[in-house]
């Protein structure tokens, strides 16, 4: 049976894919990978590669989109096909290593905004209750520890990198994202030699959370039109 394994965000624990498991579950077996015990990118993609089946479909959603690329030039015989959810190859700054560092989360408030925003959803739902409580249970769930490794990492440029997978790979951006440009993740499309490019319209940086059924319907899509 195919499995798919799924490597979430900074600061996301399982509760991310929550609204997707009935759709992915009948593309395959489902196993969540632990990247909440590593500080580098090397570190969280020996310890999946360590916990998964020989052979998987992997989808990682923006920092998991950072994992997934290490992991799959690892282990490129492992992995029958990546997908990255608004994700990036682009080197992080030493002021953004910091502003992690500092504490700033993915469902955190714009500096300008008052409280009850959430920078990571589509404008229209900055301020949606159910949403904001689900980024920060998983906040707090995950705890000050996990913040700190994940906030450690570091992140250098590895557009390069992705012309080296060879694989079959789906990359999606979200038209609202505001953590994520559009254009540096259709740049990792550009840079991927067997890749698919989809755009979610009307979805902020967190897809898993606000558009569940339209990107579990791409993940389909795809492993179905490659053959995986």
């Amino acid at each position: 049976m195919r499995t798919l394994v799924l490597l979430p965000g900074f600061m996301c624990d399982n509760e991310l894919w929550r609204d997707m498991v009935p759709d992915l579950g009948r593309l395959g077996h489902l196993q969540y990978g632990n990247v909440y015990q590593d500080d580098t990118l090397e570190g969280m993609a020996r310890r999946v590669l360590s916990e998964t089946p020989e052979r998987f479909v992997l989808v990682g959603f923006s920092m998991g989109g950072f994992v997934s690329r290490v992991l799959t030039l690892m282990a490129p015989e492992r992995v029958s096909g990546v997908a990255f959810v608004a994700s990036s190859a682009r080197e992080y700054t030493l002021a953004e290593r910091q502003r992690r560092i500092q504490g700033a989360r993915p469902g955190d408030k714009p500096k300008t905004a008052g409280p009850g925003v959430a920078l990571g959803l589509h404008p229209d739902r900055e301020r949606d209750p159910v949403l904001l409580e689900r980024l920060r249970g998983m906040q707090r769930r995950l705890g000050a520890e996990v913040r700190a490794r994940q906030s450690a990492l570091i992140r250098k440029d590895g557009y390069a990198d992705l012309e080296r997978i060879t694989c079959p790979s789906l990359v999606v951006a979200c038209r609202q994202d505001r953590l994520r440009k559009l254009e540096e993740t259709e740049r990792m499309a550009r840079h991927l030699p067997k890749s698919q490019f989809e755009v979610i319209e009307d979805c902020g940086h967190m897809a898993p959370l606000e558009k569940p059924h339209e990107l579990a319907m791409l993940l389909g899509k795809w492993i179905d039109s490659v053959g995986l």
